[in-house]
């Protein structure tokens, strides 16, 4: 039952739409309308530009956070409290990317995951975000950044975990959190490969709200 009310606690909180609220908000659109019909901070970033989208982003990446760190707080004592918060991390990028708010549309998971990551093993984000910030720096691409990161999340954790400096459930959540994120960046995957994937700066037109 913990496990559970951990993972239903993760998917509320990861389906909340804050990316179509702000679209709402700031220029009265529909994110879904526009650009990779995503709700996340990229898509935000070329439909509304880089204030809305740096709110998207630390709101979602604040929805993985609470997710683990609730699930930590009411199943504190309980011996699966650390399996429990990766679920419930888990479960919060799933409620992003298939919001039953929005008819199960949303993002790619990646600010969530990043959020939630965070939370379960502070290091992995410390080490990995370096890299993948000199990846979208050298390359333009959002995309191949996210899924370097997905890859490798797991693969830095497992070695923070070898000197104690991580646990078991966290690698087991960025294993899991990273083939989730990989597989939701499957079409950005086929445009890279095409050399038709669009890079970060490229803006998309919208009409404001009147």
């Amino acid at each position: 039952m913990s496990l559970l009310l951990a993972a239903l606690l993760g998917y509320v909180l990861g389906a909340v739409p804050f990316g179509l609220i702000i679209g709402r908000l700031t220029k009265g659109i529909d994110l879904r309308e526009y650009g990779s019909h995503r709700t996340g901070a990229t898509n935000a970033l070329r439909t509304l530009g880089t204030g809305a989208a740096a709110a998207v982003f630390l709101l979602d990446v604040a929805k993985g956070v609470a997710a683990v760190l609730l699930a930590r707080l009411l199943l504190a004592g309980d011996p699966l409290v650390e399996w429990a918060a990766a679920i419930a991390g888990f479960a919060a990028i799933v409620g992003h990317n298939w919001s039953i708010f929005i008819r199960f549309t949303g993002g790619r998971g990646v600010a969530t995951t990043t959020g939630a990551l965070g939370a379960m093993s502070l290091w992995t984000i410390v080490i990995l975000a370096p890299i993948v910030a000199v990846i979208v720096w050298r390359s333009r691409y959002v995309s191949l950044g996210s899924v370097v990161g997905a890859i490798a999340a797991p693969i830095i954790t497992a070695m923070l975990a070898g000197v104690g400096a991580a646990s078991v459930a966290a690698i087991a959540y960025a294993l899991a959190s990273g083939l989730l994120v990989t597989v939701a960046h499957a079409d950005n995957i086929g445009r890279l490969r095409a050399g038709t994937e669009r890079k970060i700066g490229q803006k998309e037109a919208v009409g404001t709200r009147g």
